[in-house]
């Protein structure tokens, strides 16, 4: 069994007083929790550091190790002398493996041989801030234009009294504000991942997306609409009414309308100080079958107007 020098493991002296050994293992800790580093084998470096503190924290538990500490460095350096040599001085592998493993035995109370977690005490030495969450949320237009409550159910990482962590599912009703668009961010304050020690319990951020709908685009705060229009209602001018998220209404459709022609609703939109608008895009539809009759009145129109000639800037130039 290899036999482990916790002071080199925490990069303390080995008569380095117990406030040092404490702030080493407060570094390496942060460094090396599993939540907050990146580097690889960060766990079990995490684990290693846990252990070491635990029996370099603990006075008796440290006199106890520095003896065997003395005892297997004298032993590997005389059993590497005597190999192959025939001598019989000193301790072999095996020897010292079987006091190294008693020894971290009575230690960790057979757990592993050396091998345990980081113990409750670790906490008492480092504290983090949790993790803050984001969770992304979906809704219609409806919903987001006058607020909805919502259960939503996320992982949450928990950290036990050993330094290992864990995912539980949450459960959480959230009340939506009205007026919300795509891309904000609700923060629900304490939501988040737990902390570590005295650390605060993190944050939940909520990330609104808008699901698709059959009639409304969305543009920032401002809702688009496409309105079909006949030829005599832009001709003519109109009263016709216009579909919103909270009922329809009655648009004014300005005489001598056109196609792409665009007219502006206030405040018919998402959002909130100030509400966005619904911008209503005119389309001229034409009956896909005309009677006799229409046909006829056409065909008196283009005489009628005969003058009238919409492509006549294309030709100028080309």
């Amino acid at each position: 069994m290899e036999f482990k020098d916790y002071y080199k493991i925490l990069g303390v002296s080995d008569d380095a007083e117990a406030s040092d050994i404490k702030k080493a293992y407060r570094k390496l800790a942060r460094k090396y929790h599993p939540d907050v580093s990146k580097e690889a084998g960060a766990e079990a470096r995490f684990k290693e550091v846990g252990e070491a503190y635990e029996v370099l924290s603990d006075p008796e538990k440290r006199a106890e190790y520095d003896q065997i500490r003395q005892l297997g460095a004298r032993g590997y350096q005389q059993g590497a002398a005597g190999a192959g040599t025939g001598a019989g001085q000193g301790f072999s592998e095996e020897d010292l493996s079987r006091q190294f493993t008693d020894f971290f035995e009575s230690i960790f109370g057979g757990m592993g041989g050396g091998h345990r977690q980081a113990g409750p005490d670790w906490q008492q030495a480092f504290s983090q801030r949790g993790q803050d969450m984001h969770h992304k949320i979906a809704l219609f237009l409806e919903e987001a234009a006058s607020g909805v409550q919502r259960q939503i159910r996320l992982q949450v990482p928990e950290v036990d009294a050993y330094g290992r962590v864990h995912r539980r599912t949450k459960t959480l009703n959230v009340k939506i504000p009205p007026g919300v668009v795509a891309g904000q961010r609700i923060r629900l304050a304490g939501q988040g991942g737990p902390g570590v020690g005295d650390g605060a319990t993190g944050d939940l951020f909520l990330e609104i997306e808008l699901a698709p709908h059959p009639v409304f685009g969305v543009d920032g705060k401002d809702l688009l609409l496409t309105l079909p229009v006949t030829p005599w209602e832009a001709a003519l001018g109109a009263r016709v009414k216009a579909p919103t998220l909270t009922g329809q209404v009655n648009l004014t459709i300005p005489k001598g309308s056109a196609s792409g022609q665009r007219l502006r609703l206030k405040g018919k939109g998402l959002g909130r100080n100030p509400t966005g608008d619904l911008i209503v895009t005119l389309q001229v539809t034409v009956p896909k079958r005309h009677s006799d009759e229409a046909l006829a009145l056409y065909q008196k129109l283009a005489q009628t107007e005969a003058d009238f000639d919409p492509r006549k800037q294309l030709e100028a130039r080309s």
